[in-house]
């Protein structure tokens, strides 16, 4: 079993698929190796490929605001992207793209063994939770795929795109405090 400083080490060198030919920076994930949540992306945006690190940009800015708001800061939780390298003008990741990446997401979760598993926008969720997932229609449902507890919301960018959303997604973001809070009580029960 890999270290995630070992599979980070791995993903850096990586060139199985042509983002790596376009990228500034390998975005692998950071926060808490032994985090309860890991939160998932599609892949990093401009921002991310300067500095090799998940949600710096806006977005980063507004999802760091959202876990504050459920008492959880970077430190608490683990963050990832379904690709680790920038997509060429932010485009979402293409099919062939996400299954040559995603084995190292798996590592990653494998490593970090969350009991909660967030996917940030509708191109995690179709990678992680079923290929013809409506963010729309099925976010802030849970899901338990073994271990796990899954649930999607809405991507922090599409937030800034389009406000109205950000009400659901709060409920969501309570939703998944109050998941944690469960599993925390279960594990000392």
């Amino acid at each position: 079993m890999y270290t995630l400083k070992e599979l980070e080490s791995i993903v850096d060198r990586c060139y199985r698929c042509p983002l790596s030919n376009t990228r500034t920076n390998v975005v692998f994930g950071e926060g808490n190796g032994n985090a309860t949540i890991i939160f998932i992306g599609e892949g990093p945006g401009y921002h991310e490929d300067k500095t090799g690190r998940p949600f710096v940009g806006r977005a980063g800015e507004l999802f760091d605001r959202m876990l504050k708001a459920i008492d959880f800061s970077r430190e608490d939780v683990y963050i990832a992207n379904i690709v680790k390298c920038r997509p060429p003008n932010n485009r979402n990741p293409l099919e062939e793209e996400s299954q040559i990446c995603i084995e190292f997401l798996r590592w990653q979760v494998k490593i970090i063994d969350p009991d909660i598993i967030i996917c940030l926008g509708a191109v995690a969720a179709r990678n992680i939770i079923d290929k013809d997932f409506r963010i729309t229609q099925n976010r802030g449902l849970w899901y338990k795929r073994g271990k796990f507890n899954i649930m999607a919301t809405y991507h922090p960018a599409a937030l800034l795109r389009d406000s109205s959303k950000k009400k659901d997604a709060w409920e969501d973001f309570r939703s998944i405090r109050d998941m944690f809070t469960k599993i925390n009580k279960e594990m000392k029960g």
